[in-house]
């Protein structure tokens, strides 16, 4: 299939002419569009909304988000993002993601914001994940017209008379240590550990022990009402055989992680959800290191410190977080780096590397003197074409990323599919299905962890 059947035969009725490109085929419409060499500023795309009164598309340009504000003003009604399923049954001639801007040909009312009407030309999905196409200027009117126009994307920093906050305003910020985020005590000692086979037992106690707070949440979870059994926690090493290694090890990973920043607990990107998907995401890293051939700590720190970068916008921009997180709920079938490109603008100029949390995690480590691969499993982790330094680090992160997706956990929520990423790390679909289960369970388990800590 090179175009949807119902976009086919819509184009045909009406008599508009319409290009196929051919693209090498991927997970979502982002890393189409990547893959593609076509420049963002050229594509567009599709929002599924829904009320009461039922389902409308808004077209919009690829590098941005709606404000429900503007939407509100044009509609006067209070309109949801559709899940993902809802979009699917809509579209069901369509490969997940793909679903092309032009409402009329699946009885959509449509409305387009004003942006894209100054269009001289447009690229979009047409509904395969191998084809784009693109309309010229006449094509694009006549598939508009009748649309309802209006603003609806949010200003962003470059409509607000900013240049943006580009990468190199972040280094120069993050090296002024008056605003460098200490280190956490136990991150250099996690480092140090990152090349055995698996973190010592007794040093870990010992660096429980040592840090006064971290022993009392660690007892506090011990003695939380999860755990039912009449037994008398008074010791670390009492919490300890209550609990188990793996979620202690767990939680001194989490709470370490969290120590020198301030940021609120709720919200998609708030401290719990980051949290959880943090300690997700490192246990299963740790669990594919024996099929990839990397050491097990080393592994888990990928994992546990990939989106550190989220941590560090909220302490560098909490006004600019507070709109991420925002604009996160308004748009879940967004990408974090478009997200992240409307608050922070920059990235229009192709010479210029937008900010992003991963790119904002990577600068971190560095700083922070990690090892290269976790700096590199932070810094491109974002990016599904990587091919380069620690391929397999940041394979494993994306995976495991892909395979928390399916169960809604975690910011990005278009990262490439589980199964090609399992590919180019040469696992075995009987290991991947043995993945997924345990993303199933060690997802349970630190739910009730984040519990006991919320409580």
């Amino acid at each position: 299939m090179a175009v949807a059947a119902q976009l086919e035969q819509y184009f045909s009725r009406k008599g508009i002419a319409y290009i196929e490109l051919p693209v090498s085929p991927a997970a979502s419409l982002e890393a189409v569009v990547s893959a593609s060499g076509r420049l963002a500023a050229d594509v567009i795309r599709a929002t599924l909304l829904v009320d009461i009164n039922g389902a409308v598309m808004a077209v919009h340009p690829f590098r941005s988000v709606l404000d429900p504000e503007a939407v509100y003003c044009l509609t006067g009604r209070k309109l949801q993002p559709l899940t993902s399923r809802q979009a699917d049954r809509l579209f069901g001639d369509c490969a997940p993601g793909f679903q092309p801007p032009v409402g009329e040909a699946y009885q959509l009312p449509v409305m387009v914001d004003e942006d894209v009407l100054a269009m001289s030309r447009a690229v979009m999905a047409g509904g395969a994940a191998n084809t784009l196409v693109l309309l010229e200027e006449d094509s694009l009117r006549e598939v508009l017209a009748g649309a309802r126009v209006g603003r609806l994307i949010s200003a962003g920093p470059m409509a607000r008379g900013s240049a943006g906050v580009t990468l190199e305003d972040a280094a120069e910020q993050l090296q002024r240590l008056y605003r460098l985020p200490p280190m956490p005590a136990l991150t250099p000692r996690l480092g140090q550990l990152a090349g055995g086979a698996d973190v010592n037992r007794e040093q870990l106690l010992e660096l429980i022990e040592l840090d006064p707070g971290l022993t009392a949440q660690i007892m506090r979870y011990a003695r939380s009402a999860l755990f039912n059994e009449a037994v008398a926690v008074n010791s670390v090493q009492d919490a300890v055989r209550e609990l188990g290694w793996d979620r202690v090890a767990h939680a001194v990973a989490g709470m370490a992680a969290e120590q020198p920043f301030a940021i609120p607990r709720g919200g998609s990107l708030g401290l719990d959800q980051y949290w959880s998907h943090s300690l997700c995401c490192a246990f299963l890293c740790q669990r594919m290191a024996s099929w990839t051939g990397t050491e097990r700590s080393l592994a888990y720190l990928c994992g546990l410190l990939h989106n550190i970068g989220l941590l560090l916008i909220a302490h560098l921009y909490p006004a600019e977080f507070a709109e991420l997180d925002a604009l996160r709920d308004a748009s879940p079938e967004a990408t974090m780096a478009v997200l992240e490109q409307q608050v922070f603008g920059g990235g229009n100029d192709e010479e210029l590397q937008a900010v992003s949390h991963g790119a904002m995690g990577g600068i971190l480590l560095r700083l922070w003197q990690l090892p290269d691969a976790v700096i590199k499993a932070a810094g491109v982790h974002q990016n599904p074409q990587y091919h380069g330094d620690h391929e397999t680090s940041v394979l494993m992160v994306q995976l495991a990323n892909a395979l928390l997706r399916e169960r809604g956990i975690g910011d990005e929520f278009n990262t490439a599919l589980a199964e090609p990423v399992a590919a180019r790390l040469g696992l075995r679909p009987e290991q991947l299905a043995e993945l997924r289960e345990e993303a199933g369970r060690v997802a349970e388990d630190l739910d009730m962890l984040t519990a006991a800590f919320a409580t």
